[in-house]
């Protein structure tokens, strides 16, 4: 009875050891492999609860999301011979696991490196048929869109799909610095100076222009201030001649008075004219 006790349980185990070892799960984010005696028999697996042959079945697994891989700052040559230091970062995934396990071995470390060869080679392709000005503010778009299509055709051969290439940023040696930041200052200067000059030949318009407008100005105010004047002069005219016309003597002995009061008015002048003169009429006539 013992041993047959003892017998069951061992069975128990044993069967529950298979059914451990039968089953393995497969997630959502994972992209898995099953072999049978080290031969690929499936790689479409998908997402799930699965069972295999203990022993004979084994799965391997690999991380399906995208991924990212910090390239190494590398030194590119331009068009012109010049040195360019370019960071750079690109965005993949596993598309093909099988492509991806054969190509290398399934070791993540090895596809990064051979993604990283792929990107600066088409970095290096790319950047050679380049200026510095090109590379640093122009075609830097045109760049990364290129590179991700070449790149993509390559990294396709071990089971890679590149989702994205960017460039963080493009140095420039020292001794390129220098020379650029010199071209920079003295293209700077020329746009600096051309704005200024036609800054000053738009005032000098502008000056010109409000310089016309015054003396028009001033004209048509000096018009009409002869105008008026004019008016009032023969307003002033009509009018003498009006109150001349009402009363003569009147008229003159007003204006003998105003000669007098004019002509003595307190001043050193020195006046010769005799007594009897026409002048000193309304004097003579003092006692009428």
């Amino acid at each position: 009875m013992a041993n047959r006790l003892g017998f069951i349980v061992v069975l128990a185990l044993v069967v529950l050891v298979t059914g451990v070892f039968s089953m393995y799960q497969v997630a959502e984010w994972e992209k898995a492999i099953l072999f049978r005696l080290g031969e690929i028999v499936k790689t479409d697996v998908q997402p799930g609860l699965h069972f295999k042959i203990p022993f004979v079945n084994n799965v391997r697994k690999f991380d399906g999301r995208r991924l990212t891989l910090d390239v190494e700052p590398e030194r590119f040559l331009t068009v012109e011979k010049k040195n360019v230091i370019v960071d750079s970062f690109v965005m993949w995934r596993i598309a093909d696991a099988k492509r991806f396990y054969t190509a290398v071995m399934g070791d993540e470390r090895n596809a990064r490196q051979r993604l990283e060869q792929i990107v600066k080679d088409g970095m290096r392709g790319q950047f050679s048929k380049r200026t510095v000005n090109q590379v640093v503010s122009e075609e830097r778009d045109t760049i990364t869109k290129d590179l991700t299509i070449a790149a993509s055709a390559q990294a396709g051969q071990i089971g890679i799909e590149i989702v994205d290439v960017r460039v963080k940023r493009v140095d420039l040696p020292s001794e390129v610095s220098n020379s650029v930041y010199r071209r920079m200052q003295a293209e700077r200067s020329r746009v600096a100076k051309e704005f200024r000059s036609q800054g000053a030949e738009l005032a000098e318009k502008i000056r010109a222009g409000a310089d016309r407008q015054r003396q028009v100005l001033i004209a048509e105010a000096y018009r009409e201030a002869e105008q008026t004047r004019g008016e009032g002069d023969a307003r002033a005219a009509e009018i003498y001649a009006q109150a001349f016309n009402k009363d003569k003597e009147f008229y003159a002995f007003f204006r003998s008075l105003r000669a007098y009061q004019e002509s003595f008015d307190g001043s050193n002048d020195l006046m010769l004219l005799t007594p009897d003169g026409e002048f000193f009429e309304y004097f003579n006539q003092g006692g009428q």
